[in-house]
């Protein structure tokens, strides 16, 4: 048996058995909302590991302005950003954000420091959660939890303060909430769960609400970074094709230094950087033609997302080709090697505690290691220096009873030496070692892409992301498909999703189809067919023979969908007498699903529809619509009695069941 019951059975009600045919109405017009008219539309890249805003007024959308720069930047890391990071206070009240959250913990006394509640890199806990819900929790570096919609509602409130606070100062007086549309970038390859998730917390931060959710768009990260590549011109990209072979990289030009703000045209103004978007399409996209495809790789913190987009004209609408793929080969696997390597050198025993006992301070490493990552260059060959800090130093040696160079001189770590300021000295093969895991799932995973036969015939691969900085991904990448097809980084990588989301929060019809992630359905009653259907599904009501459990398609996995698409089915009631009707709509990564008992088959949402004191006499074969609109990353249900018109409507919730 599964996790339903046959809800024929459970529930006491006959069900709905289909009533025709189905079909598909393509209703473009149908109950569309007036559009409301906001004045500036402000995207959020809420990052795993780093975060920021920018915005762009609707009266003049070809500028979209960053936002300022933050207070209290690392060495080597550009500000544009800031992390992701936050701090309760020990009552569990938020206190503060990014660099000022991190210094802040970092300053506390250890015997404080123990009490307050500091989390970082926190977003990839949605991908990971598997049945994530509206309770999930999230642990703080102390060890404490939280709930996870709170952090997340946390974050989003600050940036929503930080952003009208930086409009208000520009424009000399208060913006109101009312007057901005938001938008919120999430990995395409999250679940629908997370992408739920991500609303929730946003009404929770205020940003929007259940009546008035058109004020926030839901983006997806690489369809917002190939909105903005199509705007590229040439002076604002590197085509890695045109460059020297491998190594060939001088000094000057790796790709930190290359990368001169000056190309773009920059008008300061009150220390925001604006960024003229050109309203043309760019000469790289002018290349173009109807039909072409091109691959967007959006590698950030934690997750590495792939979409295959193709080209429609006239307008040049995006067409997703192929769903969107990937997984958790964001740079933090750089990270998470780091600490393998500290663990193997120290111990895991001595590291586990440190990251409990010291947590300020095992912060501190990381950053210094952040800082020596963003250096690591394929032609690197002066080794990268690692400051530890003094109470890892010094509580070593307590721990252990001997130096750490004494740990670094016995644990046969070839490549890691002790230098005699203080610092670890890693070589550059050591480094480069610590990058080849994630890099090697990454071109292994769009080698797979590349290999299906969607996907033939690419002409540009989109490098895009802050984890695309790397010169050691570009290399990776150039020499694994640059034989296949251009591959080509915006300037200001780490900028691109962030811009696009703002062009796209000005212009969301501009993707025009994208690929259904799940299958959905409704639960009905067929009628039983000896031989087809198996035993113990046959219920029998008042003499008819049903066959329960059915699941009546609405949409297969990986079908293309048009925005504002909307499919109708029609039932009706198997009883004709009864008055209250319960569909019950269920979700599957499958494609091809017969049963709502097979395993993998979630419920996501229910209709009920009470028909009682409706005039009773209805024509004795009632028709119950069914409906359902696929739009942004949201899905809306609706069921209509045709004889009454009385209708219910219903979003679909993939965290409350």
């Amino acid at each position: 048996t599964s996790a339903y019951s046959s809800p024929a059975k459970s529930l006491g009600d006959p069900g709905i058995t289909p009533l025709s045919p189905s079909h598909i109405v393509k209703d473009s017009d149908a109950d569309d909302a007036v559009e409301q008219l906001f004045l500036v539309v402000v995207a959020i890249d809420f990052g795993t590991t780093s975060s920021g805003y920018a915005y762009s007024f609707t009266k003049e959308p070809e500028c979209i302005h960053v936002m300022r720069r933050w207070e209290g930047g690392d060495p080597g890391v550009s500000n544009q950003k800031t992390p992701t990071t936050i701090l309760l206070t020990p009552e569990r009240k938020f206190h503060s954000f990014g660099y000022a959250a991190r210094d802040f913990y970092h300053d506390l006394d250890p015997t404080e420091s123990k009490h307050w509640l500091y989390f970082e890199k926190f977003k990839m806990k949605l991908h990971t959660t598997g049945n994530l819900t509206m309770e999930t929790d999230l642990t703080a570096a102390n060890g404490k939890k939280v709930k996870a919609l709170e952090i997340f509602a946390y974050a989003l409130q600050f940036f929503k303060e930080q952003a009208l606070k930086e409009l208000s100062d520009q424009g000399g007086s208060d913006f109101e909430n009312t007057e901005v549309r938001w938008v919120i970038t999430v990995p395409a390859i999250w679940k629908q769960p997370a992408k739920q998730f991500m609303r929730q917390a946003a009404y929770k931060a205020g940003m929007a609400s259940p009546e008035n959710p058109e004020q926030l768009i839901i983006a997806l990260e690489p369809e917002a970074a190939s909105i903005y590549c199509r705007k590229l011109r040439l002076h604002q990209m590197i085509d890695l094709s045109n460059r020297a072979p491998v190594n060939g990289y001088s000094p000057s030009d790796t790709i930190g230094t290359g990368f001169t703000q000056g190309k773009e045209h920059v008008r300061r103004n009150r220390q925001s950087r604006t960024f003229m978007v050109e309203n043309v399409i760019g000469e790289i996209w002018s290349e173009l033609e109807e039909g072409d495809r091109y691959i967007v790789v959006d590698s950030g913190g934690g997750t590495v997302d792939m979409t295959v987009h193709q080209i429609r004209l006239p307008e040049g609408h995006l067409k997703e080709l192929y769903k969107a793929t990937g997984g958790p080969y964001g740079s933090l696997g750089v990270d998470y090697e780091f600490e393998k390597l500290l663990c193997k050198i120290f111990g895991e025993d001595f590291i586990e505690q440190f990251k409990i006992k010291r947590p300020a301070a095992w912060v501190d490493l990381m950053i210094a290691f952040e800082s020596r990552k963003r250096a690591a260059a394929p032609d690197r060959t002066n080794p990268l220096n690692i400051t530890l800090p003094f109470s890892f130093i010094d509580y070593y040696k307590k721990f252990r009873g001997h130096s750490v160079e004494h740990a670094l001189r016995k644990s046969n770590v070839d490549f890691v030496k002790w230098s005699s300021q203080g610092m670890l000295r890693m070589s550059p093969d050591a480094m480069n070692a610590l990058f080849k895991p994630t890099i090697d799932q990454i071109v292994q995973h769009l080698s797979e892409v590349f290999d299906k036969p969607e996907v033939t015939n690419v002409k540009f691969l989109f490098l895009v992301g802050g984890f695309a900085e790397s010169p050691l991904l570009q290399q990776a990448v150039q020499s694994a498909f640059g034989s296949r097809c251009r591959v080509i980084i915006p300037q200001d990588v780490g900028l691109t999703i962030l811009k696009g989301a703002v062009l796209f929060g000005l212009d969301p019809a501009v993707i025009k189809v994208r690929r259904s992630p799940l299958t959905y359905g409704v639960g009905v009653l067929n009628r039983f067919v000896e031989g087809k259907h198996p035993p113990e599904k046959l219920l029998v009501k008042d003499g008819t023979r049903w066959c329960t459990d059915v699941f009546d398609k609405f949409i297969s996995a990986d079908q293309s969908v048009a925005l504002g698409e909307t499919v109708t089915r029609s039932y009706t009631p198997a009883k004709p007498s009864q008055l209250v009707i319960v569909i019950n709509i269920y979700s599957s990564e499958q494609d091809n699903v017969s049963f709502i008992t097979e395993p993998g088959v979630k419920k996501c949402g229910t209709l009920r529809l009470d028909l009682t004191g409706t005039d009773a006499s209805v024509p004795n074969r009632r028709e119950i619509k069914t409906l359902m609109q696929f739009g942004d990353t949201e899905i809306k249900a609706m069921a209509v009695d045709v004889a009454t018109s009385k209708s219910v409507k219903v979003g679909i919730d993939f965290l409350n069941y």
